[in-house]
């Protein structure tokens, strides 16, 4: 009978047709797994299924010798050591598509709430300041509407994002390292440039990459400096593609206006920098955190895991 861990705990219906596939290894509690109690309980299993924050390296694939096949819950897969996995013969599944309306409306949602001042108009209002005579004294906020948005990654989220960008008659600016089918392009009215010219010419910058050696950094103290003072720059997508010490400075010293950042390097560790930052808005790498969504992940996580049990090939393989 084959062995399924299931990194994370999962609610019974859900679980079900995994037990139908053979032994479900569990962990002993409902609190996340450290390295050394995934690798326990890895050790034996045929198969795992674990989140994109479980982190699993060249160290724990050398100790499970019976595993491969890993279902990530999560569209990112740079929690896995890619080169181990396929030194050992692991496949590697992700769980593309179900996420991209939630991440995508997250992150029209933060660059309102940034441009608008609402996490300071809420603290304002809470803090009993708002008064007859003093109700300008949050600060006046950006407008959104007509203004330029720049994408950097213009895959299935970048793409939700431009088309909601629509709905605020914005001129969507946008980079991509792949092509992009000529017809959603022209579609969503986005016109595909540069990365200068897109750092230099958009109000809001969302960057939407995955995470990779070519990624790391992508987003650094040069090409924040490109930016305009005035401009916001939108971070949904994975932690490590923005220099966050860079970013920092950047806030500090005025060369952008804001930001709002979800995902971070070393998370949850945060840059003490940013904390200090006023002009940030900070989230615990949210994007995907609505129940509908996580359900959706789950769910075509376990079409790759019943897939690959089953001897054929997972419809989501990232290392094939």
């Amino acid at each position: 009978m084959k062995k399924i861990a299931v990194v994370r705990r999962l609610p019974p219906p859900v679980l079900d047709p995994i037990a139908k596939l053979g032994e479900v290894l569990l962990p002993p509690s409902a609190a996340p797994l450290d390295k050394a109690g995934m690798t326990q309980l890895m050790r034996e299993a045929d198969a795992a299924l674990v989140a994109s924050v479980d982190p699993v390296d060249a160290g724990m694939l050398a100790a499970c010798p019976k595993l491969k096949l890993i279902c990530n819950i999560g569209v990112g897969y740079d929690n896995v050591d890619m080169a181990a996995a396929r030194s050992h013969g692991i496949t590697v599944t992700n769980t593309p598509g179900a996420m991209d309306d939630a991440v995508a409306d997250l992150v029209f949602g933060t660059i309102i709430a940034v441009a608008r001042r609402l996490p300071q108009a809420d603290a304002f209002v809470r803090a009993g300041k708002w008064t007859a005579d003093n109700f300008d004294g949050v600060g006046l906020g950006m407008d959104v509407s007509h203004r330029t948005l720049g994408i950097i990654g213009f895959g299935r989220i970048g793409q939700a994002i431009a088309r909601r960008a629509s709905g605020f008659e914005m001129p969507v600016l946008y980079s991509n390292t792949r092509s992009v089918a000529r017809e959603p392009a022209a579609g969503l009215r986005a016109e595909r440039t540069e990365l200068d010219r897109l750092l230099a010419e958009s109000d809001f910058v969302v960057v939407q990459v995955p995470y990779g050696p070519s990624t790391h950094h992508l987003i650094g103290g040069p090409e924040l400096a490109r930016m305009k003072a005035t401009a916001v720059l939108v971070h949904a997508g994975r932690g490590g593609v923005v220099d966050d010490a860079a970013l920092a400075t950047a806030l500090k010293s005025g060369a952008i206006a804001a930001a709002a950042v979800d995902c971070f390097e070393n998370e949850p560790t945060i840059h003490p920098a940013l904390m200090d930052c006023p002009n940030v808005l900070l989230t615990p790498h949210i994007g995907s955190a609505t129940p509908e969504t996580r359900m959706n992940m789950v769910r075509m996580a376990l079409v790759n895991l019943v897939a690959g049990l089953k001897g054929g090939t997972p419809p989501n393989v990232v290392n094939g």
